[in-house]
């Protein structure tokens, strides 16, 4: 079965099931420790670099930092996507952050951020999975309810189960 490409992308379009595939249990931090930008960072890069056995972990947190620089991945409501690609990754990596009092992560509309969802890909990935799966993550989190179910998600199962129900 071919995907549909949509025109104004000219990218395959990721359905629901796929995304969900690229979630994974040890990807998943439902009780973020950090209290400020830098640190949540570098406590999810960690988490990355421990999975995928990757040493230059300070080449990944200078990446997600120059890339904030340029302007906050904090797109309000309560959510970041923080992202970029780098040489020190081999496959596109997914990782899942909740804090639940928030983090100072300079979001537009000055809240607090509660969800994380951290994106990493080489520079060059097949059919640009990257784009397609920030694209996708950013659908799926635009309902307000969904935000909620994140939010209170107690375990992977859950958030499974919350990513499939969109499909």
């Amino acid at each position: 079965m071919e995907k549909e490409v949509n025109p104004a992308r000219r990218l395959p379009l990721m359905i629901p099931q796929e995304l969900t595939a690229y979630f994974k249990e040890q990807q998943c931090i439902f009780d973020l420790k950090s209290d400020n930008k830098r640190d949540a960072l570098t406590e999810m890069v960690d988490r990355v670099c421990k999975e995928h056995r990757i040493k230059d972990k300070e080449i990944i947190i200078e990446m997600l930092l120059n890339r904030e620089s340029l302007g906050s991945t904090a797109i309000g409501k309560g959510v970041a996507f923080p992202h970029g690609r780098t040489l020190a990754i081999q496959e596109l990596s997914l990782l899942f952050a909740r804090s639940i009092k928030g983090i100072d992560f300079d979001a537009v509309d000055k809240k607090p951020t509660h969800l994380f969802f951290l994106i990493i890909a080489p520079p060059q990935d097949k059919d640009n999975l990257y784009l397609q799966v920030l694209g996708q993550m950013v659908d799926v989190i635009k309902d307000e309810k969904t935000r909620k179910k994140f939010i209170s998600a107690s375990g992977f199962e859950e958030l499974q189960a919350i990513l499939q129900s969109f499909s």
